[in-house]
């Protein structure tokens, strides 16, 4: 049997691919290829659930315009599928005045990105919406929402196989080589599939399978892994919705922040500290070939070279309570160190260029027979479904597609 598109990757990013073809050309047969027993396993499955509004990224590009029209569709989603989502609003504030600069630009953002119900408001402003902030000032993004991206997954995957596509588990691609008379074959070390085509969506490990697939891929994906806490239930009361600090322009990472979830949770965090493999949630978790790899990739010294002080200062900060603490109060002061216990951690799949630039959009990039999704970062999750129809039109005319 040959498949006509085979999608590499069962994150919610695959998911939302393999829908969008099919909504695109219902003709066609679709196989998912997950190297995990489930689906959204890793990026996915430790995402902190926020349905971002679209107010951090620069007009015009891809995040900008995809996270809008993803917020949309990902909504809408929910609602047919009578999946819980909450518009809890978000503040973003600014803790000192030389902040407020930047503040400003990031609310021009929003305000050009079409960002709905988007304002600057004032400290007294700030208090009334979340009463334990300190801040001189802050943007408050009404519409900002919470969901459980892992029941959007479930949902996706039901709603996959409902309409005939198959889902191959436990299927960790090792090799991808071209079939003689055309097609692909995609293959384990214990089984291979043949397709026409292949759909990149391999996240923490996209540039490696790019490589597979014979892709001159220009970017290294470098782990970094963020590190949460939860507030003891007790102190819950201290954040009523999404509490973010003004990010730094240069660094890809939005700081420490405080994040209530779907299901009445609230996280603080995370840092973002080099992981030493691909799926390393722990610092103990190191694969050797993996780290190897990192350190033989110029891009990551160049890197290294650029952000050394911040890298050693997040390092610091996750092996220090006090210090991560000390960095929530500058947003709540209110909150002690007995007020928190340790959470989870996610890895995030960054994309480095030669020259150590983090790439900070989204990358996908096509071939006569391959599509690759390089680096979807946040706000992945939320703009999911509009990458997926992004990515379905392009399939249209790169694989020529009725």
């Amino acid at each position: 049997m040959t498949y006509d598109i085979a999608i590499i990757g069962g994150g919610i990013v695959g998911l939302a691919t393999a829908r969008a073809l099919l909504e695109r050309t219902p003709s066609l047969h679709l196989v998912l290829c997950e190297k995990e027993a489930e689906l959204g396993t890793h990026q996915t499955g430790h995402n902190s659930g926020v349905i971002h509004s679209g107010i951090y990224y620069k007009p015009g590009s891809f995040k900008a315009r995809l996270c809008v029209e993803g917020v949309r569709l990902m909504t809408d989603f929910c609602d047919k599928h009578a999946i819980k989502y909450d518009r809890c609003g978000k503040v973003i504030v600014a803790t000192s005045d030389d902040e407020i600069p930047r503040l400003k630009t990031l609310y021009e953002r929003g305000v050009a990105n079409g960002v709905p119900g988007v304002a600057m408001i004032d400290a007294a402003r700030v208090r009334e919406i979340e009463p334990h902030v300190r801040a001189v000032a802050g943007i408050h993004s009404p519409n900002t929402a919470i969901v459980d991206y892992g029941e959007v997954t479930t949902a996706l995957g039901q709603e996959l196989v409902a309409r005939g596509v198959t889902i191959e588990y436990n299927f960790p691609v090792s090799a991808i080589t071209r079939v003689r008379g055309g097609g692909v074959a995609v293959s384990t070390q214990h089984h291979t599939i043949t397709t026409r085509r292949i759909v990149n969506c391999a996240g923490l490990y996209s540039d490696v399978v790019a490589r597979l697939a014979g892709a001159a891929a220009e970017v290294q994906i470098v782990p970094f892994r963020g590190e949460y806490y939860f507030l003891k239930s007790e102190r819950e009361g201290l954040v009523r919705g999404l509490i973010y600090p003004v990010p730094d322009p240069e660094f890809p990472f939005l700081g420490v922040h405080f994040t209530r979830t779907i299901h009445g949770e609230v996280e603080a965090g995370p840092n973002a500290v080099l992981a030493f493999a691909r799926e390393g949630y722990r610092w103990t978790s190191v694969r050797p070939r993996e780290l190897a790899g990192t350190l033989r990739y110029a891009g990551f010294w160049w890197m290294a070279r650029k952000y050394w002080r911040v890298g050693a200062w997040e390092v610091h900060r996750s092996v220090s309570k006090k210090k991560f603490v000390e960095s929530l109060q500058r947003l709540v002061p209110d909150l002690k160190a007995e007020d928190i216990k340790p959470g989870g951690s996610g890895v995030r799949a960054q994309a480095v260029l030669p020259d150590g630039t983090l790439l900070d959009d989204f990358s996908i990039v096509s071939s006569a027979d391959a599509i690759h999704v390089l680096n979807a970062p946040s706000p992945g999750a939320t703009a999911s479904l509009a990458i997926g129809r992004h990515i379905a039109a392009l399939a249209g005319e790169t694989f020529g597609l009725q």
